[in-house]
């Protein structure tokens, strides 16, 4: 606390680095659902202080030895909190911004020094607070006025108006409730019969201050994101049994960790991240699909690809950084098995999309390839990255500027995921109970045999007879191969489901979600241990717990060997 002139000064001092002349060069306004960002562009790092006023309810900022060449009158503002913003000169050096409140607020500011191509920035984030939770302040005087106006004003006679306050900055800012998309369109209207959808999180990359990359004739990837997630939305909710939901509806900022949270607080099933990246190389071009590695990029693409898209935090802006959570989310060895299902999973839905993308687009690469995409981290939500071409490329570039082609190129990404959640219908949806009846009739189930696989278990696991099995496949024998396909018969009763082996990319055996298991006497349920197999994972794919098939199995432990048999007990 400071007292001139007989006047308290309280607020919060930010330093970037030793004070030094600073201009504003530019000053701009993002709106999201929760919060309003305003960026102050500069041309070098300055120091600032944030100080929360009321009286009216205003915030002012101070920011010594700068001066501002930038227009405010033309800033959008009409749905923010903000309603007009104010400049002053201090001492003939400093800089004042005023800016009148309309809405209350809990602000947090923070300096971004230079990187990746942009200048050092000021941001100022103004997070929306419910009218019922403002809080008191203290009433103690600041100056908004040049010295030789405030002496003017303290020579006047006094008046029975009551004196603004002012209240110091939190030093952190209140956990914005997630993003909810209210503008996406509704899903289909069907009868589901009680069975809930399937939620399908969409992730447009960049936003706001964020642009992404930059292609010819200044096409950002923020933009072509939105569009094609917007498009992917539209054709997810015209399935009947999906839900699709953005994390951002709009051009502005999310921290990439938040994004992860938007998803698991719509309890979403699949985590989709749309980009449309570049490269140092023109000629680089094709769609790819990006699972999370855990061991190293799969290639040098991927690696630079993921090293440019995990700079977005640095880029778009994120205060208070905390690594505190860091133990919480990833310790313990439920938690690491939850991220190989999960990541497992992953690679397995990015093998259909993939698939679905080689009908429209040339592919960057044949295969799900993996880097250590900070978005994709997620321990229980299956996440891929899809890489719609590269925006760097003349003739990609092209493409992604067009409506009919961002549609096509959404069109395809939910072909593959409708795909796969057909072949892996989470428990009690409205998609599993339709494969049950019979209710789909443009799609057949169809099972990849991988080590370990024999006839009679997969018969089984699709509550099917072995007989069947053979009629359907114009079998001779019961004899199957390493990766032979085998359509699988409607059963009215069961709809079990089988993992699809994910070649070349490995492992590939986990599911999604828990599949729905016969509950049938005469077939007792079994699993032999291949390659890549966890106790966790067989026991998510037939809907029982380890605990289950510890006693169920007479284990003392966890550990599975390669042709181990594991009894199933009934769910």
């Amino acid at each position: 606390m400071r007292r001139a002139g007989g006047v308290i000064f309280l607020g919060l001092l930010f330093i970037a680095q030793a004070a030094q002349s600073a201009t504003v060069n530019g000053v701009r306004v993002w709106r999201a659902p929760d919060h309003t960002r305003i960026v102050l562009d500069l041309d070098a790092p300055a120091q600032h202080s944030l100080t929360l006023a009321n009286n009216p309810d205003r915030i002012i900022l101070d920011v010594p030895a700068s001066q501002l060449n930038a227009g405010l009158t033309k800033l959008p503002l009409a749905d923010t909190p903000v309603l007009a913003i104010r400049s002053y000169v201090q001492n003939k050096t400093d800089l004042r911004l005023v800016l009148d409140l309309k809405a209350k607020i809990a602000p947090n500011s923070f300096l971004l020094k230079a990187h990746g191509g942009m200048h050092d920035r000021l941001v100022i984030d103004l997070y929306d607070e419910p009218a019922a939770t403002s809080t008191a302040v203290s009433t103690t005087a600041v100056s908004e006025k040049p010295a030789a106006v405030n002496e003017k004003l303290a020579a006047s006679p006094a008046v029975n108006n009551p004196p603004p306050s002012t209240a110091p900055v939190a030093a952190t800012k209140p956990a914005p409730a997630p993003t909810v998309n209210d503008k996406t369109p509704a899903p289909a209207n069907v009868d589901l019969q009680g069975k809930r959808t399937i939620i399908i999180a969409v992730d447009a990359g960049h936003g706001g201050e964020d642009p992404g990359a930059m292609g010819p004739n200044r096409i950002r990837e923020k933009e072509v994101t939105l569009a094609i997630a917007k498009e992917l939305i539209a054709a997810i909710n015209a399935q009947p049994g999906f839900s699709g939901k953005l994390t951002r509806t709009g051009d502005y900022f999310i921290p990439l960790k938040k994004r992860r949270d938007i998803a698991r607080t719509m309890k979403a099933d699949l985590f989709v991240s749309i980009h449309a990246d570049a490269f140092h190389k023109a000629s680089a071009r094709g769609a790819s699909v990006f699972a999370l590695s855990r061991n190293g990029a799969t290639s040098e693409t991927a690696r630079f690809l993921a090293e440019r898209e995990n700079e977005s935090d640095l880029i778009g802006g994120v205060g208070n950084i905390s690594l505190d959570d860091k133990d919480q989310v990833l310790a313990g060895v439920l938690v690491d098995l939850s991220m190989t299902a999960t990541l497992n999973s992953s690679l397995q839905v990015g093998h259909h999309v993939l698939s679905s993308l080689g009908g429209i687009a040339h592919l960057h690469k044949r295969h799900v390839e993996q880097a250590g995409f900070m978005v994709l981290k997620s321990p229980d939500v299956p996440s891929i990255l899809v890489e719609t071409g590269f925006i760097s490329n003349p003739d990609e570039s092209r493409k992604l500027a067009t409506q009919a082609y961002r549609k096509q190129m959404a069109s395809s990404v939910f072909k593959g995921i409708r795909q796969y959640f057909y072949q892996h219908p989470p428990a009690g949806t409205y998609v599993a109970a339709q494969l049950q009846s019979g209710g789909i009739k443009d799609f057949e189930r169809q099972h990849t045999v991988v080590a370990g696989d024999s006839l009679s278990a997969i018969a089984a696991r699709y509550g099917v007879s072995s007989q069947q099995l053979m009629r359907h496949n114009n079998m001779k024998d019961s004899v199957v191969k390493l990766g032979q396909v085998l359509r699988i018969p409607v059963n009215g009763t069961s709809a079990a489901v089988a993992p699809i082996a994910v070649a070349p990319v490995a492992p590939t055996t986990l599911p999604v979600s828990r599949p729905i298991i016969p509950q049938t006497a005469a077939l007792p349920r079994q699993h032999k241990v291949i390659a890549g197999d966890t106790l966790s994972g067989i026991a998510t794919r037939y809907g029982v717990s380890v605990t289950q098939l510890l006693r169920h199995n007479n284990m003392k432990n966890p550990t599975v060997k390669i042709g181990q048999t594991i009894k199933i007990p009934a769910s």
